[in-house]
């Protein structure tokens, strides 16, 4: 099975770190930070840390796991993370040299539902609970939804519903 690592990045000044993809004949879309786990990777975690080493020359401080999604071949972690600097311009990823693959450029989003809702962020289940959360606790609340590295793989909760209802009872 494949697996692969994204980082949702929040700035010092809470903002959301994106990559837009812009590709011949394809509409502009964003996606987050992160790549597939490679086999000298010691943990999901450090898969993450070179990605993002990679991409923006940044380090993730990892605060928790925030959903897993699971297809038929490939297994996506997403994990939320505060970062404090960063430089696109240093990146070193291999995907970045390949011909084809279309242009990669690093925006800063403010982690608001207007914002988040004027970009086509995939994978869509990760877009629309950005929005939800931004939408219901910003940034801050971010933080404070349950850590997934600690439940049982079976028990995974709902994308859309995880942390959000418990945090207003």
């Amino acid at each position: 099975m494949i697996q692969r690592v994204r980082a949702i990045l929040i700035t010092p000044d809470d903002k959301l770190l994106l990559i837009k993809r812009i590709k011949p004949g394809i509409a502009p879309y964003w996606v987050l930070p992160g790549g597939r786990v490679e086999d000298h990777d010691e943990d999901l975690e450090a898969a993450l840390a070179r990605e993002v080493t990679e991409e923006m020359a940044g380090t993730p401080y990892v605060r928790v796991l925030i959903y897993t999604m699971e297809g038929e071949q490939s297994r996506e972690s997403f994990y939320l993370a505060r970062i404090d600097t960063w430089s696109f311009d240093d990146h070193t990823g291999p995907e970045f040299s390949e011909k084809g693959r279309g242009e990669y450029l690093l925006e800063e989003v403010p982690l608001a539902t207007e914002a988040l809702e004027a970009l086509d962020i995939k994978p869509t289940e990760v877009a629309d609970f950005l929005r939800n959360a931004a939408h219901e606790t910003g940034s801050p609340g971010l933080f404070n939804l349950p850590d997934l590295r600690h439940a049982e793989p079976a028990r995974y909760p709902d994308l859309h519903t995880v942390g959000l209802e418990t945090e207003r009872e």
